[in-house]
């Protein structure tokens, strides 16, 4: 089998691919002679079929398969043994379906080729890229303390009401001079949450201070803005007259409801770490600031790599690609849908310049990624999921079983080596190139994203 290679400019070229009949005749006859033993023709006994009779009814199709076996195998291993650096897949011409498949006859292929961009990526220390430490302000750490006592929390009955409590009552409509409507609304067992008032800021304020058995006056409407299904659901009438009470109505406070946070004790330690490394309340804001701060870290690493993406790309600046034969490509992709290659080319361009950079960048750094590399990328993965939920403190015989699923996916799989190779990359490079440190806060940091 003979194949050649011409460019016909930097970026694209065509393979040919000659097959003579020495090249696939062994092949025939044994596919023949391996098919006659499996083919089930009435009058032959099972495995009996004549060579002659397989080869003149099924000859074609299985010659035309190992050609095609044979051609891919070889074509891939000359792109290889050639070091064409091929983006894509080869693409057939139509002068490939000239071949009819006759035994005995040579058959000529020609693909088209994309051919990736020359360039070198050149990093020292005159390159620098911001690198951000964030600061962990103590109020966020008490914040995640508050958020721990949270979970664990209960609902108590308390005698005066404030912020964010939930009060229960009778609620009864007045007139418009603040007599009780012999006959009007009235209705028990009402719950209220003032705080959520979302209409008039004066009805808030009416419940400030007010104890169990207080009556409180408010206005229903303005309360809750005129809202349809909110009045109905609190004067526990049709939704259709709701918005027809406007007057004041009476809230006799028969119960206050206040969420308590959980105590800051020894069972909420050892639910958030594991059992008995944490004993102390300074203890547990110690480790939570160190939680945080090591979150930020891998933030600011993310953060960092992106930086690094742009000075580099920007470095490199624009290159040349075939740009036809890549549409093709992502056409074949999309399954003929040419809007989807036309919206994300550009992107996909952007993306793919990466991709061939940080190919430079792992071979200049060396980077390799082992088997433990994955799966302890998986481990982390899956605390991170489990954390999401607010389960911390997992066993690990969960986290392996999460784990091996994970890992049957090839896709997933794939999807985690590319994140072990971002992970060491980063960590390479910060010794190639110098660091812009800057302090900032969570927030400062958080705004780095909104672009």
């Amino acid at each position: 089998m003979n194949i050649t290679f011409q460019a016909s400019d930097k970026v694209n070229g065509t393979l040919t691919a000659v097959i003579e009949p020495a090249d696939y005749q062994e092949k025939l006859a044994k596919s023949i002679k391996d098919y006659s033993k499996k083919l089930n023709l009435p009058g032959f006994r099972p495995g009996k079929v004549p060579a002659g009779l397989v080869k003149k009814q099924f000859g074609q199709s299985l010659l035309a398969e190992e050609v095609n076996k044979l051609l891919q195998e070889k074509l891939y291993d000359y792109i290889r043994d050639e070091k064409i650096n091929m983006l894509g897949e080869p693409l057939p011409t139509e002068e490939n379906n000239k071949n009819t498949f006759m035994d005995g006859d040579t058959f000529t292929f020609t693909f088209d080729i994309a051919i990736a961009p020359e360039f070198k990526v050149s990093l020292t220390k005159k390159d620098k890229v911001d690198y951000y430490n964030v600061t962990v302000s103590d109020e966020m750490v008490q914040n995640q303390v508050q958020m721990y006592r949270q979970r664990g929390g209960s609902y108590e009955k308390v005698d005066s009401y404030e912020d964010n409590d939930m009060i229960k009552g009778v609620i009864t409509e007045l007139d418009a001079t603040g007599n009780v409507v012999e006959g009007g609304v009235t209705a028990e067992g009402v719950v209220m949450l003032p705080k959520y008032f979302r209409g008039d800021e004066q009805q808030k304020k009416l419940f400030e201070g007010a104890k169990v058995n207080d009556v409180i006056r408010f206005n229903p409407a303005k309360a809750y803005d005129n809202s349809e299904a909110e009045l109905a659901s609190l004067l526990k009438v049709e939704k259709e007259k709701a918005t027809e009470y406007k007057n004041d109505f009476n809230f006799q406070i028969t119960e206050i409801t206040r969420y308590m946070p959980g105590p800051l004790n020894q069972d909420l330690f050892d639910q958030v770490f594991p059992k008995g490394t944490v004993t102390t309340a300074e203890d547990f804001a110690a480790k939570i600031k160190e939680q945080i701060e090591q979150q930020f870290k891998k933030d600011a690493d993310y953060r960092f790599l992106l930086d690094l993406r742009k000075h580099v790309t920007e470095k490199v600046g624009k290159l040349e690609f075939p740009d036809e034969k890549l549409k093709r490509i992502m056409l074949a992709n999309a399954k003929g849908d040419q809007k989807k290659v036309d919206d994300n080319y550009d992107k996909s361009v952007e993306e793919l310049t990466w991709h061939l950079v940080k190919e430079q960048l792992v071979e200049m750094t060396g980077v390799k990624v082992e088997d433990g590399d994955v799966l302890e990328m998986a481990r982390e993965v899956t605390r991170m999921q489990f954390a999401q939920y607010g389960m911390l403190n997992i066993p690990d015989e969960y986290i392996e079983n999460s784990v091996t699923e994970m890992l049957k996916k090839r896709e997933t799989v794939d999807n985690l080596i590319d994140r072990c190779i971002e992970v060491k990359l980063g960590t390479a490079l910060k010794e190639k190139i110098s660091l812009n440190e800057k302090s900032v806060t969570a927030e400062e940091f958080n705004k780095l994203f909104e672009n």
